[in-house]
């Protein structure tokens, strides 16, 4: 079956083997709903009869801020088989990047789940002149319910019109418009055609045949351009995908949903790395000894590696007495994450590994929609550390400054109203310039740092600041860093301590846990976060070493401005956040 467009995933969905099966698994009080395909396929064709009604034209572009359920579903294939185009908005924005977006995407129609969403934006609004109405997918006060535009499908006559539109879509047509946050500047406005996603999933979705699945669990927001290619491969997979729609409960989602596989950004794994680790600190005697054992042991685990009888025996043990504990507490079935969005740290990836949780790391941008280059589950389709081959059909070269180069039907069409800035990132021979710097190891691409953060220091000499955070962010005392060190004459960090951890640390030895305030000016403490520092520094040139550091208090999070939607850090609104304490280190 020949699939260009993105709703030809339906046509998957009306098969004989399909028609009746699972789709799509909801939680509603506390209990998993089930809901089936030709439920999917009965709900689209209602909304999509129903938008029309509504007046919505081919090229209208509607918003949707959404929590992660199947009705995101259901209004995505519905626009985009009229010809409309989705403009997925992450909720936790500030209400000046709503404005934006809502005024630079003439968003004429807006989708909220509920009233938490609808309370963050309703004051912008008024000033929106192009914002007809409002709907919600719960009950929320004063707003139109999504299944009003259904009652309207039902009642439409539109059928044949509706038919006419489908078939004149194009595969070059422009499907969605992902605004990236970025970590500077106002949001861009990528345009992603039917063919810059379908190009993509198809190419995911032969990957995962090597590794077939029937569950899968989405949790990263759909907005997250991840998630929604993830979606996307496991709809043509024929995996039933179960929503999470609260992360804070995230653990009870995965224990009750039993997925096979689920994608996630490296933030989502360090935490339950570190739920996992503290869990084992307070076991006692021989068991508190086994784990750690275990977990040393994964530590030397190499993916698709002959490491010999006796490490395979060792692990075999490791994995009966510990390991398994681990699967049991992810519902017993998950064997593979496909992790993206930021760089993983190598030890971590080798210890799920160890454990029997396949790590398929990848790269690419919202402008690369998004797969450049990712793992597989074939023999030796991962090298821990890069992010795998490039996904077939799509060019990677290094430019001789060390940037990552790509070519492809991936690639966006543009960023909407910015000729100018679409002219930037493309030369003259049509090559997307990724802004971030990476290498070849035989066929694995590995990404060094991003091309703007690199600094030079007073000396000279070039520092790429996210590779030591990352090496930082290893030590179980430390949640967060940042690294400065532009013009001066060392590198330097910005530390925030993992209390959690550092609580029980304190329990072990027999220590009073004195709070986050006063345990940053301890000095026991400090010297504690000081030797993981000066481990780190054993491991990499002494020009990168960290010199100094000063530890703090606050949480780094994406709702007070620290990190962006998809977990990486904002280096510049950090570094005016810190401006004193930074001036300070070079004192």
């Amino acid at each position: 079956m020949k699939m260009k467009r993105i709703f030809d995933i339906l046509d998957l969905y009306r098969l004989p083997g399909r028609i009746n099966g699972e789709a799509f698994g909801k939680r509603v009080n506390e209990q998993w709903i089930s809901i089936s395909a030709s439920d999917y396929l009965l709900a689209v064709e209602q909304l999509s009869l129903g938008f029309l009604e509504l007046g919505v034209k081919t090229g209208d572009k509607i918003a949707t801020i959404l929590k992660n359920a199947p009705e995101w579903n259901f209004i995505d294939m519905a626009l985009l088989q009229i010809g409309a185009v989705q403009v997925p908005i992450y909720p936790t924005i500030s209400n000046a990047s709503y404005s934006f977006i809502f005024n630079d995407a003439e968003v004429r129609f807006v989708f909220v789940t509920d009233q938490s969403i609808y309370d963050k934006l309703k004051d912008v609004l008024p000033i929106n002149e192009t914002i007809e109405e409002v709907f919600s997918i719960e009950p929320t006060e004063g707003l139109r319910n999504w299944k009003d535009i259904t009652g309207l499908g039902m009642k439409s006559s539109k059928s044949s019109a509706l038919e006419n539109i489908k078939n004149s879509i194009s595969e070059n047509d422009l499907a969605t418009l992902i605004y990236t946050s970025g970590t500077t500047g106002s949001p861009k406005g990528v345009m992603l055609s039917h063919q810059n996603l379908m190009s993509n999933s198809i190419g995911a979705t032969q990957i995962l045949s090597h590794n077939p699945i029937s569950r899968s669990l989405s949790f990263l927001p759909l907005c997250h351009v991840l998630e929604r290619i993830m979606n996307y491969t496991y709809q043509q997979h024929g995996a039933t995908i179960y929503y999470c729609d609260n992360i804070e409960l995230l653990s009870d989602y995965i224990r009750t949903s039993q997925p096979e596989m689920f994608a996630a950004v490296p933030r989502v794994l360090e935490k339950t790395y570190d739920k996992i680790m503290a869990k084992g600190r307070d076991l006692k005697g021989i068991k508190k000894i086994l784990f750690f054992w275990a977990v040393k042991l994964g530590e030397q685990y190499e993916p698709w590696g002959n490491q010999g009888w006796w490490y395979n025996f060792r692990l075999g043990i490791a994995r009966k007495l510990i390991f398994s504990k681990w699967h049991a507490a992810f519902g017993g079935k998950l064997n593979a994450m496909v992790s993206g969005g930021a760089s993983l740290q190598e030890r971590l990836a080798r210890i799920f590994w160890a454990a029997g949780f396949q790590v398929i790391e990848g790269y690419g941008l919202s402008e690369t929609s998004p797969i450049i280059a990712v793992g597989n589950f074939l023999p030796k389709g991962v090298k821990v550390g890069t992010v795998g081959p490039v996904l077939p059909g799509v060019e990677v070269k290094i430019a001789e400054d060390g940037e990552i180069l790509c070519k492809g039907p991936n690639v966006m069409m543009g960023y909407y109203k910015r000729d100018d800035l679409t002219k930037e990132i493309f030369d003259k021979d049509g090559w997307l310039h990724t802004g971030d710097i990476g290498k070849f190891e035989g066929v694995y691409l590995r990404i060094t740092d991003r091309k703007k953060e690199i600094f030079k220091t007073s000396n000279g000499k070039y520092v790429a600041p996210q590779p030591i955070e990352n090496k930082l962010k290893e030590s179980s005392f430390i949640e967060n860093a940042l690294v400065v060190g532009e013009a001066k004459n060392y590198a330097a960090a910005i530390i925030v301590p993992a209390f959690n951890h550092i609580e029980s640390w304190c329990r072990v030895k027999g220590r009073v846990y004195p709070g986050p305030e006063k345990a940053i000016a301890d000095e026991v403490i400090r010297k504690r976060i000081e030797r993981e520092i000066n481990h780190m520094n054993e491991t990499i040139d002494q020009t990168e070493q960290i010199k100094r550091f000063t530890l703090i208090t606050d949480s780094w999070n994406v709702d007070t401005g620290e990190l962006s939607p998809t977990m990486k850090l904002k280096r510049k609104f950090l570094q005016l956040k810190y401006a004193g304490m930074i001036e300070e280190l070079y004192k």
